[in-house]
């Protein structure tokens, strides 16, 4: 098949579409936490603020569960500090800093805040159970909120991959000299039998 005038094969290309993202953390320590059971259900102390790509925001902590239904356990709530004046799409997990998170963050299950919402856990865990855990030590734990946050999508150029077959030199057989050897030197031989 003739080609066209100035086309020497195939032309190739390739993109990406990527999020850009920023990563972040921030560890709230609960020091005297039998002081703050005597907080009542539905109420919160919150952590100092802070800010992950741009994102002012602070951690409430329930230490009698943000509702009655949970008042066994202890919640934990990201908020973001004012209304964001647009749609502002994280990822976010919480975990006690003496244990390694339960999955890495990715951007499969993406939280949107519109304003108004939180994200967070009801129930962290029990009061009992955190009581009777490695986590609590000298009335004191520690929690890890980590977050991703998605600012945009973009596309990317990306060098497009050649496939180039990989050619390997095979050097030439040398089994028949080696077969010589064997029936000079008569190794390996039951020679008379």
């Amino acid at each position: 098949m003739p080609h066209a005038a100035g086309s020497g094969g195939p032309s190739r290309s390739a993109s990406a579409i990527v999020a850009d993202t920023v990563r972040g953390y921030h560890v709230l320590r609960i020091d005297g936490y039998s002081l703050t059971k005597g907080t009542p259900t539905g109420e919160y102390i919150k952590s100092h603020p802070f800010t992950v790509g741009g994102h002012r925001c602070y951690i409430k902590y329930y230490p009698n569960g943000n509702k009655p239904e949970v008042k066994d356990y202890i919640s934990f709530f990201l908020y973001h500090d004012g209304a964001p004046t647009k749609e502002v799409k994280a990822q976010f997990q919480f975990h006690f800093v003496s244990e390694v998170p339960k999955k890495p963050l990715t951007l499969e299950d993406v939280n949107i805040f519109d304003g108004q919402s939180s994200w967070g856990y009801t129930k962290l865990i029990q009061r009992t159970e955190l009581e009777k855990s490695e986590h609590l030590k000298d009335d004191s734990f520690a929690v890890r909120c980590d977050i991703v946050v998605v600012n945009d999508f973009r596309a990317v150029e990306e060098e497009a991959e050649v496939v180039t077959p990989v050619l390997v030199d095979v050097p030439p057989s040398d089994l028949h000299q080696h077969l010589g050897d064997l029936l000079l030197t008569e190794k390996g031989c039951r020679c008379g039998v």
